[in-house]
């Protein structure tokens, strides 16, 4: 029977006078510690990690005065907002598996070359539909970003602590930069035309593009197998449709186009995993999902960004266009969420060798089901500190589950399909943020538009615009006359917050759903790992 010590010690036979002295058991070396060199690096892969979730969230400032300048519909705003993230989540797991095979850094530089010519053209779009085309491929570029940056975090620190630090600091930047995204957009808006959030990309890539050959090392599977096209065309075409099918049944019900949406997406994907299970060497490894721990981290990552980015959607246009607050005002009353988010990123990393994972996951995700239900009790109009408080919260959570969440991800795989898993980790991100504007953004359309009683003497072309959206609102009633803008006005603020409080509650429920996820998937995690 072994005893505790048996177990710790290894057993080595005892030397004797002619026996040559060489132990029976050899001790694995130590991961080498990272340098400045490595660190350097972090600093570099930063810089796209910020700008694509920056790029996320940006136009939640921008929208009223893009409404404005080309007059789209509610589907075609929520198009502006959404086609980025699901053009991005499509490819991710495909862009993730090419990296591995061809290149991380030399994919990574291919993205952020692309993505910066795609953002001078979004910059200067003429139309709607242009504005949608640009950030479409401006998903294709981030696809081949994004899955780098944080495989390559798994080549460059080969130390758990390190790099547990270093996915903190990713992870924070990852979430601060969606939370960014609204205070640079108000920034920019305060001086410039709405085409300067897109122009932000090239002062921000280009050092990028100087340094990242000079500090960040190559790598990539060094055995992956052939290229499998059919498994990339079914990953893009199990993501894309599900999730538009999720907007389309959030925007206009259920119908039979959201219908053929999800029966190609689940079909796609049915046969995907049935074609992932029966390849040696698969483009995703689906296995991995039957670990609960791999598995619930990205439940927990994809309902975390679903709760941010739903908060930022209500939270901007209610400052600016309810409250009346002028666009950097809006823009700083995010701040102390956003110093909170990054904070609780970083603390984490010294409490979870003390705390169990779930349990940091749980507390900070019960904060943000806090923050929802702050706003749905004290309704729409509860004072501005109220928002700025539950936004916080909102960091508090965000912060604390994407670093852990990621760490945990990371940590599940070899490191030479680390890319693979990154995909993965990123996909949940953007089917969170496509969710957060697709379900709670378009059950906000929906209810507005329900809500609004357009008084009867405001034109049919002012009334259209209005019941599209509360930008379209703000719009159509500068040519009127003072007292019908303003009884204009009333109406389309009731509605709007009418839909802000029942979104707020629908918001809090999926918090509570993500802490039992959390508590029930994350039992087994490990800091140790």
């Amino acid at each position: 029977m072994s005893t505790r010590d048996d177990r710790r010690t290894p057993a080595t036979t005892p030397p004797t006078k002619n026996a040559p002295t060489t132990p029976t058991t050899t001790r694995t070396p130590a991961p080498a510690r990272a340098g400045a060199r490595q660190w350097a690096a972090l600093v570099v892969l930063m810089l796209p990690v910020l700008l694509v979730s920056v790029d996320n969230t940006v136009l939640s400032f921008a929208l009223p005065e893009i409404s404005t300048a080309l007059q789209p519909s509610a589907a075609a705003q929520l198009w502006i907002v959404d086609v980025y993230s699901l053009v991005l989540a499509g490819l991710l797991v495909a862009m993730g598996s090419l990296g591995d095979r061809f290149g991380r850094r030399r994919l990574l530089l291919i993205g952020a070359s692309g993505f910066a010519a795609v953002s001078v053209v979004a910059a200067f779009a003429p139309t709607a539909e242009a504005l949608i085309a640009a950030r479409a491929v401006l998903g294709f570029f981030g696809a081949m970003i994004m899955p780098a940056t944080l495989s390559l975090l798994r080549s460059t620190f080969t130390d758990r602590d390190q790099r547990r630090l270093a996915i903190a600091i990713w992870a924070s930047g990852f979430a601060a930069g969606s939370a960014l995204g609204p205070i640079v957009g108000g920034v920019l808006l305060e001086h410039f035309a709405w085409g300067s959030i897109f122009l932000i990309a090239v002062p921000v890539l280009l050092p990028l593009l100087v340094a990242a050959p000079i500090l960040v090392v190559e790598s990539r599977d060094p055995a992956p197998g052939p290229f499998d096209l059919v498994s990339v065309l079914l990953s893009l075409l199990a993501m894309a449709p599900v999730v538009a099918a999720i907007k389309q049944l959030a925007t206009h019900g259920p119908g039979l186009d959201v219908l053929a949406l999800a029966v190609v997406g689940l079909t796609a994907g049915w046969l995907f995993v049935r074609r992932q299970l029966r390849r040696p060497r698969p483009l995703l490894d689906v296995r991995l999902f039957t670990n609960p721990v791999f598995a619930g981290s990205i439940v927990v990552n994809l309902l975390a960004i679903t709760s941010l980015v739903g908060f930022l959607f209500f939270t901007t246009q209610h400052l600016q266009l309810v409250v009346g607050l002028r666009p950097l005002h809006a823009a700083l009353t995010l701040l102390p969420g956003l110093v909170v988010m990054v904070l609780s990123g970083l603390a984490v990393v010294p409490l979870v060798r003390r705390v169990a994972p779930r349990s940091i996951v749980a507390v900070g995700l019960g904060a943000a089901a806090v923050a929802y239900g702050a706003v749905w009790l004290s309704g729409a109009d509860a004072p501005v500190w109220v928002f700025v408080v539950s936004f916080a919260l909102v960091g508090l959570g965000v912060g604390a589950a994407e670093t852990i969440s990621n760490d945990l991800i990371i940590a599940a795989v070899p490191a030479d399909r680390a890319g693979a898993a990154s995909a993965v980790s990123e996909t949940a991100y953007e089917v969170g943020a496509v969710l957060g504007t697709a379900v709670l953004g378009s059950m906000l359309t929906a209810i507005y538009r329900g809500a609004l009683v357009v008084p009867g003497t405001v034109p049919a072309d002012a009334a259209a615009a209005a019941r599209e959206t509360l930008g379209g609102a703000v719009a159509a009633a500068e040519p009127l006359e003072p007292s019908l803008a303003t009884a204009l006005l009333d109406a389309a603020t009731h509605a709007f917050d009418t839909g802000l409080v029942a979104t707020a509650a629908v918001g809090a429920g999926v918090m509570v759903l993500a802490v039992v996820v959390a508590l029930v998937a994350l039992r087994r995690a490990s800091a140790h790992d």
